[in-house]
């Protein structure tokens, strides 16, 4: 059973979302610049306290050079 809620999925997005800025040496100023995000919103989607709309999630992916679905390839296994 998938015991996957808002909450874990947004974590779970905000920390490959991280892992992959750091991965292009990029700050949050620097995506939310590339990717026409608000300033605040960068840091919202990496401490998993908001979800990106598609739109945001294919404008992220662009600022990082990477397939937005890279981005939605989280552990399907839940921590206990």
């Amino acid at each position: 059973m998938n015991t996957f809620d808002h909450r874990t999925v947004a974590l779970a997005f905000g920390s490959v979302l991280k892992a992959q800025r750091h991965g292009v040496t990029m700050s949050q100023e620097q995506l939310a610049e590339k990717a026409d995000l608000d300033r605040t919103t960068r840091s919202l989607y990496e401490r998993g306290l908001r979800q990106p709309t598609i739109s945001s999630l294919i404008a992220i992916g662009a600022a990082l050079g990477c397939d937005p679905c890279s981005l939605l390839r989280i552990d399907p296994a839940p921590a206990n």
